[in-house]
C-alpha cells in the first residue's frame, strides 16, 4: 500500500485543534509538530513585525498516511479547519522503518 508524508503549516493559534483532531481521527499513526518559519504567507495574516521580517511564526505537523486515510484527512481539513490558512502538501514515502 501506498504511503505518504502529508505536511500541514498552520498559524500557532490553530496548533492545539488540529494536533487535536489528528489525535482522535488517527490514534494510531504517528505524527510530529515542530515550530518552524513560513515565507510567502499572505500579507493579511501577517503581524506587523512579521511583515517587516518577511517570514510568521508557523507550526510544522507531518504525519505519515495511506491514500485512503490521506482522503480523509482532507476531508477533515475542509469540514473543519475551513478559512484557516492551512497549507498542506503530500510527498510519496519512499523509505520507512523504525530502529528497534
Amino acid at each position: 500500500m501506498d504511503k505518504y508524508c502529508f505536511s500541514l503549516v498552520c498559524v500557532p493559534d490553530v496548533e492545539e485543534k488540529l494536533l487535536d483532531a489528528l489525535l482522535t481521527a488517527f490514534n494510531e499513526e504517528v505524527f510530529t509538530s515542530t515550530p518552524t518559519c513560513s515565507h510567502g504567507t499572505a500579507m493579511g495574516r501577517l503581524s506587523p513585525a512579521e511583515q517587516v521580517m518577511g517570514r510568521s511564526r508557523s507550526v510544522l505537523v507531518q504525519i505519515l498516511v495511506s491514500d485512503p486515510e490521506m482522503q480523509t484527512l482532507l476531508t477533515l481539513l475542509a469540514d473543519d479547519f475551513a478559512g484557516t490558512g492551512i497549507r498542506y502538501w503530500a510527498t510519496p514515502l519512499t523509505l520507512e522503518g523504525e530502529v528497534a
